[in-house]
């Protein structure tokens, strides 16, 4: 009996241990192929890099979608117990860049628009539609000829308005020349001390068009699943800072499944000749108290979008 359970025992240890050969074997020839796999990626990411310093033109586009829908019907509990609501944005970064040895051209496009719904069943007066919201409009063109490998003379034109509410009322024509620095890959810095900013709008007795100087900087990167933009364009009017003006857009997405993943969105903006646009017309008072450039609240604009996004 003691020998059989012995033999039993050095028979269990037998297949114990050849289980954890066959484990670790299995480890190692993993971490073998790993290495490889690794040593590939390697080689792969020199190739593209080589790819992308090629000249030719770079296009890509990415964007954030969100969305929300829902209906209460005889919920007592709150104030309005019928009512619909919904709310639908998108944000889509485009950009198509013509790079050459001598000059490159950078073209690009940032909107966001979105709509919301609320509408008691119980008011036949109110609108059951969806009404724009948050309305971004900017496109770009960037040209330049290169005098060395990081500082090129260039013009510039870029055009902001809103297309859902008040199209061109305002809208901003930005022309103008100086030069433009890349400090690093992906990094732009336009800086153009000659530079006219025209405002259209129906009310000139608050928006005016003006020379100042043009400032821009943009820094747009993918890096594998992440896709990043980052974009400061702002406008310092040499005849009244009143007319000066910035906007700030920042987007983020990554990817989870294909071309599907997540991304926020969010934008800042100072603009006086907007704000005091807004306290004129909303204001009731008598003449003598209306907002003027001096005494006008010009509080700092922002939004910002959280949803899905999908990658171009």
């Amino acid at each position: 009996m003691t020998k059989k359970l012995l033999l039993t025992f050095v028979l269990m240890l037998s297949i114990s241990f050849g289980f954890s050969q066959t484990k670790e074997e299995l480890e190692a020839q993993k971490a073998e192929k790993q290495a490889e796999a690794d040593a590939a990626q390697a080689e792969a990411n020199a190739l593209q890099a080589q790819i992308d310093a090629l000249p030719g033109w770079r296009v890509g586009a990415f964007g954030v979608i969100g969305g929300s829908l829902s209906d209460f019907n005889n919920w007592y509990a709150q104030g309005a117990p019928n009512n619909s609501s919904g709310n639908i944005g998108f944000t889509v970064n485009g950009y198509a860049n013509l790079i050459q040895d001598k000059f490159f051209w950078r073209n690009a496009l940032t909107t966001n628009l979105n709509w919301t719904k609320l509408d008691n069943k119980d008011n036949p007066n109110d609108s059951d539609d969806f009404e724009p919201t948050t309305d971004v409009f900017n496109i770009s063109s960037l040209y330049g000829r290169n005098l060395t490998d990081k500082l090129a003379a260039s013009a510039l034109l870029e055009y902001r308005t809103t297309i859902l509410n008040n199209f061109n009322d305002p809208g901003y024509l930005d022309l103008g020349i100086g030069a433009t620095w890349t400090p690093i890959e992906n990094l732009i810095v336009v800086v153009h001390p000659l530079n006219y900013n025209f405002v259209f709008a129906d009310n000139d007795t608050v928006f005016e068009s003006s020379l100042g100087a043009k400032i821009v900087a943009d820094y747009t990167r993918s890096i594998g699943a992440v896709n990043f933009k980052t974009n400061l364009s702002a406008f310092q009017s040499y005849k009244s800072g009143d007319l000066s003006n910035w906007t700030w857009t920042n987007s983020f997405s990554y990817t989870l499944w294909k071309n599907i993943g997540v991304g926020f969105d969010f934008g800042l903006r100072n603009n006086k000749q907007e704000a005091l646009n807004f306290a004129l017309a909303n204001f009731t008072g008598d003449a003598e108290d209306a907002p003027t450039f001096d005494n006008v609240d010009n509080d700092l604009q922002t939004y910002y979008t959280l949803g899905l996004t999908y990658k171009f």
